[in-house]
This record gives structure tokens, sequence and C-alpha cells, in this order.
């Protein structure tokens, strides 16, 4: 396998929607051109355009708005992952993946929440990964954002993580190349009603 996406699409939302009746990746986004498309699709469809091969994360339960999820993202070509115990947290889902992604060259680990990174960015992450970095990460005034690459000797680090921990264990035993970029966007993730109404706003000033 070449290097594989992943977006990481299973979170509860309860910042959001503490009812759970929003799920904030069915939410619109400016996407160009006077569209508005859902939060998960735009960020499955850039990741697809920068990597190629996507898994996408998602929960296992049955509610309406994950059916919609799971539609959505198999039609952006994204292969559709149902982690059985994705609520344990990031690490669990991102092992769930790697897992069932065994043999690439290496991942790009995305946010299903972040649709305002751009392709020029999650490339030159995919790059550094095909060039034989460990791991890589892109830098925004001087802070790590996302998406991360990791090369496939984390493979094996990464197939046993579990909970909400994420990567960082690995990260701190793999040191990132860093790359700089011009891209705000590797820092801005949706938790809250109010990251949505900036976002909007940002895309709509031309700022996105």
């Amino acid at each position: 396998m070449d290097v594989v996406g992943i977006l990481l699409a299973a979170g509860q939302g309860a910042r959001f929607d503490p009812s759970a009746r929003r799920n904030k990746l069915l939410e619109t986004y400016p996407s160009g051109a006077g569209s508005a498309e859902p939060i998960a699709v735009v960020a499955a469809r850039t990741l697809r355009a920068a990597v190629g091969p996507v898994i996408a994360v998602v929960r296992a339960d049955a509610s309406p708005n994950q059916e919609r999820l799971r539609a959505l993202l198999g039609e952006q070509g994204c292969t559709v992952l149902v982690c059985d115990r994705a609520e344990e947290g990031m690490g669990t889902s991102i092992a769930c993946a790697i897992r069932a992604s065994a043999g690439a060259h290496g991942w790009i680990i995305a946010l299903a929440d972040m649709p305002q990174v751009q392709q020029t960015t999650i490339a030159a992450v995919r790059s550094a990964i095909e060039h034989g970095a460990a791991s890589a990460a892109p830098f925004h005034g001087g802070q790590r954002g996302h998406p991360v690459g990791f090369g496939a000797v984390c493979g094996p680090e990464l197939a046993v993580l579990a909970g909400d921990s994420g990567a960082r264990a690995v990260l701190a035993r793999h040191r990132p190349v860093r790359i700089d970029v011009d891209d705000p966007g590797v820092l801005c993730d949706i938790d809250d009603t109010s990251d949505l109404a900036r976002v909007r706003a940002q895309s709509r000033d031309g700022i996105s």
C-alpha cells in the first residue's frame, strides 16, 4: 500500500450538542462558489485529493445522523470503517484504522471537524512521509497542527493505541519533521457552536 489517509469521524461531539441531536460533522460549511456542504464532506474531499485512499473511522451506533454520515463519506470515495469501541476515544479509532491498513507505507491522520486545512498542506505532510520521515506535522505561527503523518516504522505503536490519548506518546518518541505552512486551518477545529460560527465567518471573509 501507499500512504493512506485516516479521517477520524467517530467523536461524540458532546461539546457541540450535549443532547446529541445535532452531529457537528453534518453541519454545513461554505465550500466555495457560493455552496455549502457538510463539514465532514469538505474534510474528506480535501484529504482524498491530497492522499488518495482514505479510511474514514465512524462510530457503531445506528442513529439516523450516523447513517447519513457513513453514506456521505462513502460517496466521497472513503472506505468507511465502523469502530466498535470508538467511544473509548481517539486512540482506539486510530488503532482500528491502522490495523485495517496494515502494510501501508505510512498514514496521514486527519480530523473530520477541520474543514479549513488546505490540500497543499496535506500533500506536504504526505511528501515528508514518502521521503522517509518517521512522522511529520504542519506548523503555523509556531504551533503544531493537523493532520499528522506517520511512517511505517510507527505502525506497531499506532496499532496498539487505546483510549483518548491519541498519538501524542508516539510523537514524543518519533519527533515530527516540522513543516511550516501559511495555513491557519491546521489549527482550526470545530468543538462547539462558536467555533462553527467562527470558521463560517472566516470562509466568507476569504481567510480559510
